[in-house]
């Protein structure tokens, strides 16, 4: 009894509230600001005829304290890692300290065209990020230009390309390898700098398929696009025989960093063997993420790439700081000015916040709590697909007859946010978890609480699932006609 009782306050306490709309919050006349007093002096003679309206515009007529209540409760709406628990497996939702949007807010007045000369705080800054980057991949410099993860993408195999066009292979080594779990991104970068992409299945273990790796390396091939640990959240434990392949043929190995926040401080990829890598600075260093931007995805390379970095590139003349344009390899700008420096200088002070033992800490944390919930999901009654030990992420699957999109919904109703759904490809009703290192015992415990009874209820009620959510502003929508035919404006009249 004690325990049902315990979940039902867990269900208060996550479940949404409707609110109105700001045009059914007033009533007609009703101002939020009106214009200054005029002396009796007639608008038309202020301000002139062709500047007023003949009609009133659509807008709400609130008053300011409803409108200050709409915003603060959109406000409220919108989900984010300050609010609540955002286990999206692959896409890592990490807590973005306040302490470093102050630090970033100190940079704003700076002006993107600035001379050098008058800027050599933040170049110092910045020249400082690039080697804490370049040191903990284990690359030996770094672009921080590329204004995405799959942006940095892009720039690493422009850069792969530029490298084997230099050699006289250009044409030569037209093809890219990518497992069969790789984010959507890999194969698609690969298909945008021109190659055409061959797909590694995964074997039984949930690792790249060695031998099928093997065997679809030769003299054609570019580069090998990996992650490690992989999209199922499983350490590559044959990585080193991967690279040893890979490069007796001539192959560049691209790392794809979005994973690396489950081995920060503890494991390099250039000590794997990897010549790039882009790091996802919104995954690992904790920059914000989401709603468009701004991404920040710098890119690493090994000695014998750094030449084809874009420009422009920062580099240390005695005292100063430079921006060095003239590089005649070089891949050429790949961002206007130099990246989004106000996510820079988070990262920055994430990394030096933390120092290296820290940067340990959180990769340790991050794994301890995937195992966690893991082991946690799995009493609940989820099957885990390849079931082992994993890294920082992990990929269930609903129980037999049921679907992750009905319960993705149902955790909508608990004000949770669900897992990243139906991916990797690679598992049949994927549900990817991580839950980062920075989500307490108390609220691992919760959420798992909650898909347990979730599971409860499906069991009790076959009809509970396919109607959920049930207490969200919105119900469930015919998803097909909302992308094909989508709403995007509220209807009016007035």
């Amino acid at each position: 009894m004690s325990d049902q009782l315990e979940r039902v306050d867990v269900a208060d306490r996550f479940r949404s509230q409707h609110f109105p709309l700001v045009f059914e919050r007033g009533a007609p006349g009703r101002r939020a600001a009106r214009p200054p007093v005029t002396d009796g002096a007639p608008m038309a003679e202020l301000l002139g005829e062709e500047a007023l309206r003949t009609t009133p515009p659509r807008l709400p007529e609130v008053a300011e304290l409803d409108l200050v209540r709409h915003y603060t409760q959109l406000a409220h709406r919108q989900f984010s890692i300050d609010g609540n628990v955002y286990p999206l497996g692959s896409c890592t939702m990490k807590y973005n300290p306040k302490l470093h949007e102050d630090a970033a807010d100190r940079f704003l007045d700076l002006h993107p065209y600035q001379h050098p000369d008058y800027a050599q705080g933040v170049l110092a800054l910045l020249h400082g990020l690039k080697s804490d980057l370049a040191t903990l991949p284990g690359m030996n410099d770094v672009s921080l230009q590329p204004a995405a993860g799959a942006h940095g993408e892009l720039t690493g195999i422009l850069m792969i390309r530029a490298f084997h066009e230099a050699n006289g292979e250009g044409e030569q080594r037209r093809v890219v390898l990518c497992p069969d779990g790789a984010h959507g991104t890999n194969p698609a970068t690969a298909s945008m700098a021109g190659y055409d992409v061959v797909e590694i299945p995964t074997g039984p273990d949930g690792e790249v398929d060695a031998d099928a790796f093997e065997a679809a390396l030769g003299p054609d091939t570019a580069a090998v696009m990996l992650t490690n640990p992989n999209t199922l959240g499983i350490f590559e434990t044959r990585i080193l025989r991967l690279a040893e392949a890979a490069h007796a043929v001539g192959a560049q190995l691209y790392y794809d960093g979005a994973n690396l926040n489950a081995v920060v401080g503890r494991a390099r990829p250039g000590d794997m063997g990897f010549d790039v890598v882009h790091l996802n600075l919104h995954k690992t260093f904790t920059t914000p993420h989401g709603g468009g931007g701004p991404g920040t995805g710098p890119v690493g390379v090994k000695e014998h790439l750094a030449p084809y970095l874009p420009v422009p590139v920062i580099r240390r003349e005695g005292e100063r700081f430079v921006l060095e344009g003239a590089r005649p390899t070089s891949i050429g700008r790949v961002r206007s000015f130099y990246g989004n420096v106000g996510n820079l200088v988070r990262a920055y002070a994430y990394i030096r916040t933390l120092g290296a033992q820290g940067l340990r800490r959180v990769s340790s944390m991050a794994v301890l709590n995937a195992n966690y919930l893991r082991v946690k999901m799995k009493e609940a009654g989820y099957p885990i697909a390849f079931d082992r030990i994993n890294m920082h992420e992990f990929v269930a699957q609903p129980p037999a007859g049921l679907r992750t999109l009905d319960i993705a919904k149902a955790l909508l109703d608990y004000g949770l946010h669900p897992m990243t759904v139906y991916f990797p490809l690679v598992v049949k009703e994927a549900m990817m978890v991580e839950p980062t290192e920075t989500e307490s015992l108390e609220t691992l415990d919760a959420y798992a609480a909650v898909l347990a009874e979730i599971l409860e209820r499906a069991a009790s009620d076959p009809d509970y699932l396919a109607g959920a959510p049930r207490h969200t502003p919105v119900r469930r929508l015919d998803e097909t006609t909302a992308a094909r035919k989508p709403v995007l404006k509220h209807a009016f009249t007035g």
